[in-house]
């Protein structure tokens, strides 16, 4: 407990020096950028595997394959570093250092070590997701933490939080308020007061923010967002196929960091976005398996109309039936009393 304590402070401090460097605008303390952090962190990530013979936990999260197999994966990887003269320094760089070492490996898996430590995936220079169009404008982006299946509350919205120390955006804009209760509850708790633990708790899910335990049990302060996947309605939860869309959607999210591109926000304050696992568009995934309409009256991209026919095409989900119920018009209904 003492340990997860200390990484969580440390933690804390740092980020609430990068929020205090932005309000007064000093460049010199400012956080280094992702990219140059990404080489940085696989160099480190490969030398304590050279040493431990571990690999990073967090890997997991983004790759399909066994430990036994990222293991021969670090080991390729840290032979060709130390092979490598100079050694890769720029994005591009360690992104095809690693796509050539493992060039006869899962695509899936390739992908994941790239979007684990936000490296270029192959023939691009920034990880996969929507170009902006006529269909709307990215604000910003979200890399998310491992999502709970719980936070899945039906077919087309979901629950994410963001690590608030990491994410340099994020960082910079923690109320003040919110990092000393957080430091404080961390205090009360190792003090075991539960009721200064509980009442600082509150503080902080107020705010929009959650302390999460880690996977090595360390308290990290999230950012809570609540996602409106973008272009698609899925049935509602009372409706035929609700339960069906919702338990899908959880299945296709659940233990996953997650990327999402937030376009805007609705009338509910839900963030819009287009969602992503590596490579892997949920949206296209519910459309084709027949678990959502693509919600034209809002977004008109011609793939959404492309998958949702496929999957009339093929009869499956709520395709099977002749006349399924539109959710947006079954919301009219209700609201109307009919």
């Amino acid at each position: 407990m003492g340990n997860s304590l200390l990484k969580f402070l440390c933690a804390k401090l740092s980020y609430l020096a990068a929020a205090a460097a932005a309000a007064g605008h000093t460049h010199h303390s400012a956080a280094p950028q992702a990219a140059t952090d990404a080489v940085s962190v696989l160099s480190h990530d490969l030398s304590q595997f050279g040493v431990t013979g571990q690999v990073p936990d967090r890997l997991s999260q983004y790759v399909v394959s066994s430990k036994k197999a990222q293991a021969n994966w670090y080991r390729k990887l840290l032979d060709a570093w130390n092979e490598a003269k100079p050694p890769p320094n720029t994005p591009e760089a360690a992104s095809r250092l690693v796509i050539q070492s493992l060039k006869r490996h899962r695509k899936a898996d390739v992908e994941g070590i790239l979007v684990c430590y936000g490296l270029p995936l192959p023939h691009t220079d920034a990880p996969v997701g929507p170009s902006s169009g006529p269909e709307g404008v990215v604000k910003y982006e979200l890399q998310t933490l491992p999502v709970d299946a719980k936070a899945v509350a039906d077919g087309d919205t979901i629950t994410v939080y963001v690590d608030a120390a990491a994410d340099p955006r994020e960082s910079a804009n923690v109320p003040r308020g919110v990092h000393e209760a957080a430091l404080e509850r961390a205090q009360a708790r190792v003090a075991k007061d539960s009721d200064k633990e509980g009442a600082l708790h509150k503080i902080i899910t107020d705010a929009g923010y959650r302390v999460i335990a880690g996977s090595d049990n360390e308290q990290i302060l999230a950012r809570k967002y609540r996602i409106r996947l973008r272009g698609i309605d899925a049935p509602e939860s009372s409706m035929p196929f609700g339960k069906e869309a919702k338990e899908e959607l959880a299945k296709l999210v659940q233990g996953k960091r997650l990327k999402v591109y937030v376009y805007g926000d609705d009338r509910y304050g839900r963030c819009v976005g287009d969602v992503y696992f590596n490579s892997v568009y949920i949206q296209e995934q519910m459309l084709k398996k027949g678990l959502a309409w693509h919600y034209v009256a809002y977004d008109q991209r011609p793939e959404l109309e492309k998958w949702e026919k496929e999957a009339r095409a093929r009869r499956v989900g709520l395709w099977a039936s002749s006349h399924p119920e539109k959710p947006w018009e079954w919301r009219k209904e209700r609201r109307n009393g009919t």
